[in-house]
């Protein structure tokens, strides 16, 4: 190789390690961040947060912080002919319960003992059979008063007038109500006594399996994203109820600390978490996927939020962690109770469900952008059934707002679960002054409460923004890092 050649090599390889070792002494300015990380405090989660905690009925209102409310509509008043429906009452229902902030969880039924048939009068007309019987029950109240004579009017489920009804009815109000953000959850209904699917002790009289059958067909159909739940798990050759096991059901559970564990032997086959464990894997793991509601049974009410407890019944806090359930229809404390009590109720309110925190936010601050790197855990029992989106959104003392969502499902973060996520918000060129990087996850329903993070608030913001720092305006020359810690 000629000497002259040689010599170009050797410098060009000088040049170019120099040039390395600038690099390494002088890193490009516009590259360098400020990093900043935020650990809130973590409290308890509130108990109205959304889609999940205690659930008084409408009709009755309730004081106690709750985001759903539940309430009965016969199917007389909604079909009002072969295919005919008068919807109005239940939009007033929806709009009434939303103006409160709430959503709804609503059940329609057929037959309700101590009431007037449901069954349209239509179908009467047409010749429908209705049974008009009385249930002589000799069970005893929580107050031990003697529950009277109930006059119930269960109709023929087996007739295919009244199959053919339930199925276009169910039709329709998919076709109206699926996904509207008005609605929690709509449990299953229209079979047996409260819709509860059951004629106890008429279990001649309920609806065949292949009437079951049809019904679920017809909800599975006609909701794609509303929750619908039913009342009774059920698993293969199950002697009354047909089988749901593979189908998107959630369940109710309406004995709930009652009749939810098998604590005794001999226990009948209505326990609720036998009959899960009757459906296998697929009922045990059912919470992963579809909501566990219910109604805590009317005995405890008076006793189970007093220091003492109820001598009758099982846990409450067992029968949460067992089931996973998200909310529990209660009237206990619907009842004048004790600062005392009504701290217990809420810790109790509290524990049903999702508890997502906020456990660490660091954030890289450059002249033109921020990068925010979010961490979640759920503390709760159950995940939560509604994929709403989580915001970001920076907040300059002058100049435009920027949001951005933060790629992170909160459908799929379940109990136990820690997951990180980054999104990367530009700066408004115009902005000034301070920069405050705030968090919600907003109800899609319009003044439906918003979900909030179990931590620290400061301030508190009814729009549900939860403030995570405030900086000032990256400059253009390096600076160093930096943290902020609740903890």
């Amino acid at each position: 190789m000629h000497p002259v050649f040689n010599r170009l090599l050797v410098h060009l390889f000088l040049f170019s390690t120099a040039i390395s070792a600038l690099w390494l002494l002088f890193p490009c300015v516009t590259a360098q961040a400020e990093i900043v990380v935020i650990r809130p405090i973590p409290t308890p989660g509130p108990a109205d947060n959304p889609l999940k905690g205690f659930v008084p009925y409408t009709r009755k209102g309730s004081e106690f912080p709750h985001s759903l409310e539940f309430e009965y509509l016969s199917l007389s008043t909604l079909m009002v002919g072969p295919n005919q429906f008068d919807w109005r009452p239940l939009d007033t229902l929806l709009d009434s319960v939303a103006s409160r902030g709430c959503q709804t969880v609503f059940r329609v039924w057929v037959e309700y003992p101590g009431k007037p048939s449901g069954v349209p009068a239509w179908l009467v007309s047409d010749g429908l059979q209705i049974r008009t019987w009385t249930n002589i029950n000799k069970n005893t109240l929580a107050d031990s008063k003697q529950v009277p004579p109930e006059v119930h009017h269960t109709p023929d489920y087996e007739d295919t007038r009244l199959r053919e009804a339930i199925g276009r009815f169910i039709a329709a109000l998919g076709r109206r109500y699926d996904g509207d953000p008005r609605i929690g959850f709509i449990t299953a209904g229209l079979l047996g006594a409260w819709g509860e699917w059951h004629t106890h002790p008429h279990t001649e009289w309920f609806a065949s399996k292949a009437v079951q059958s049809e019904v679920m067909d017809a909800y599975e159909t006609a909701f794609r994203q509303t929750q619908v739940l039913l009342r009774y798990p059920a698993g293969q050759n199950h002697k009354t109820h047909a089988s749901n096991i593979g189908r998107r059901f959630g369940y109710h559970d309406d004995s709930f600390a009652w009749a939810t564990l098998e604590t005794r032997p001999g226990i009948p086959d209505w326990v609720f978490r036998a009959r899960l464990q009757s459906m296998g894997t697929d009922g045990l793991n059912r919470w992963k996927t579809a909501p566990i509601g219910g109604e805590i049974r009317p005995e405890l009410w008076p006793c189970l939020w007093k220091d003492s407890g109820c001598s009758t019944g099982q846990d409450f806090a067992q029968c949460v962690a067992e089931t996973h359930a998200s909310w529990l229809m209660d009237s206990s404390t619907s009842r004048p109770m004790t600062p005392e009590e009504r701290g217990r109720a809420i810790t109790a309110a509290s524990s049903l469900g999702y508890e997502f925190e906020v456990v660490e936010a660091v954030l890289e601050t450059f002249p033109k952008k921020i990068r925010a790197r979010i961490t979640l855990r759920n503390r709760g029992v159950a995940p939560f059934y509604a994929d709403w989106p989580i915001w970001l959104q920076i907040l300059p003392t002058e100049g435009a707002t920027v949001e951005s969502i933060l790629p992170l499902s909160l459908a799929s973060l379940m109990p136990g679960e820690t997951r990180s996520e980054e999104a990367t918000l530009p700066l408004d060129s115009r902005s000034q002054g301070n920069h405050t990087l705030r968090l919600r996850v907003p109800n899609p329903m319009k003044n439906g409460r918003p979900l909030r993070f179990a931590n620290q608030w400061t301030p508190v913001d009814p729009d549900g923004w939860m403030t995570l720092t405030t900086i000032g305006r990256p400059s253009t020359i390096p600076g160093t890092s930096g943290s902020k810690s609740g903890r």
